[in-house]
C-alpha cells in the first residue's frame, strides 16, 4: 500500500489537508482486510504534517516513511515508489481517498480475474477511451469476453465523484450528457474500460515494466503513467461497486462526521475558511465564479 502526500501549508486551499490526510489513512488502517505494509512518501509537506507521519511511523502504522526535502511531483514520487516497493501488488492512492471496508480483498481478487492487469480503481467511473485502447482490442478479441457501450454510468454515480473534483453541477451535466461509457465482462467479473491514477491497485511487475516514467515538472503529465500502461499493453479497468471515494481538499458530509467521531475537532489550524452554507455564498453565479477563479489560481500558483 502507497500513498503520496503534499501539504505544503495548513491555510488557504491546503487548510483542512492534513484532516483529510488523517481520515485516508485511517480508512486504510481500519477498512484493509488482507496483510499489507504501508508506504508513504511525502513530498516536502510543512512540519506539522511530517510530524503526524513521523509519530505514526514510530507507533508501527507506517511501516516504510520517506520524507522529501523538495517536491519532486507525483511522477518523481511514482518512480521511487514502484521501484522500492515490496509485495506482488501495489495499491496506490492520494492523501485524499476514503477506502471502504473490504476494499483491498475485493480488488485483489477482481485484478487477478483478468489477464495482463494493468491497473484497477475502486469507483465506478468515465475515463477517456484513447488511454484504454489496449484493453478495448484485448476485450474485443477475446471469445469469452461480453462488450457493451453506451450510456452505462447512472448520473449519480458520475455526480458522486465529480462533486468531490469542485466541478459545478452545470459543468459536470454538460458533460455528462455526451460521454459514453464501455462495460465488459470476463468470468462472470464486470468492470468499466478505463482507470484513474488518483486510485488504483497494480501488479508490481507491470509497474515496474514501464520505469522510469518521465515527467519534466513536478504537478504535470501524470497521464504519462496510463499511456505508459496502455503502450505496453496492460489492461485498465475500475469497479462497478464504490470500493474507495476522493474526498478533495475539505471534509464535508459523512467524512466529516468520520472524522470527528474518531478524532474530535482539530484546533491547530487558525486560518480555517468558513463553509459555505447559506446567504450569498449559495447564489450559483458567485459559485461559478469563485470556483473558476479557485481553478486559475491554482493552475498559475502549483501547475505553471
Amino acid at each position: 500500500m502507497a500513498v503520496v502526500t503534499y501539504i505544503p501549508f495548513l491555510s488557504g486551499y491546503y487548510a483542512h489537508s492534513l484532516e483529510v490526510l488523517e481520515v485516508c489513512l485511517n480508512s486504510i488502517w481500519t477498512n484493509s482486510n488482507l496483510p499489507y505494509d504501508l508506504m508513504v512518501f511525502d513530498n516536502a509537506s510543512c512540519p506539522e504534517v511530517q510530524e503526524y507521519l513521523l509519530e505514526n511511523h514510530n507507533n508501527g502504522k507506517i511501516q516504510f516513511l520517506t520524507l522529501s526535502q523538495k517536491n519532486i511531483g507525483k511522477g518523481g514520487a511514482w518512480n521511487f515508489i514502484f521501484s522500492s516497493a515490496p509485495g506482488e501488488y501495489i495499491a496506490y492512492s492520494d492523501g485524499d481517498i476514503y477506502h471502504h471496508p473490504g476494499w483491498l480483498s475485493a480488488m485483489v481478487n477482481t485484478l487477478e480475474t483478468f489477464p495482463n492487469a494493468g491497473m484497477l480503481t475502486g469507483i465506478p467511473m468515465w475515463s477517456p477511451e484513447e488511454f484504454s485502447t489496449s484493453t478495448l482490442l484485448w476485450a474485443e478479441g477475446n471469445p469469452e469476453v461480453t462488450l457493451e457501450h453506451g450510456k452505462l454510468l447512472p448520473w449519480e454515480d458520475y455526480w458522486k465523484h465529480a462533486s468531490s473534483l469542485g466541478h459545478s453541477e452545470q459543468k459536470a451535466r454538460s458533460h455528462f450528457e455526451t460521454c459514453e461509457e464501455t462495460m465488459l465482462e470476463y468470468r462472470g467479473v464486470k468492470c468499466f474500460i478505463g482507470a484513474g491514477h488518483f486510485q488504483f491497485l497494480a501488479p508490481r511487475k507491470a509497474l515496474q515494466t514501464i520505469l522510469p516514467i518521465p515527467f519534466d515538472r513536478p504537478m504535470g503529465q501524470v497521464r504519462r503513467l496510463d499511456i505508459a500502461l496502455n503502450d505496453y499493453g496492460f489492461l485498465r479497468l475500475s469497479t462497478q461497486a464504490w470500493w474507495v471515494q476522493h474526498m478533495g481538499n475539505t471534509l464535508s458530509g459523512e467524512f466529516s462526521k468520520i472524522y470527528t467521531d474518531n478524532h474530535g475537532t482539530r484546533t491547530t489550524n487558525t486560518q480555517t475558511p468558513a463553509r459555505s452554507g447559506s446567504g450569498i455564498w449559495r447564489w450559483p453565479p458567485l459559485r461559478r465564479f469563485l470556483q473558476w477563479s479557485h481553478g486559475k489560481t491554482f493552475e498559475i500558483l502549483y501547475r505553471n
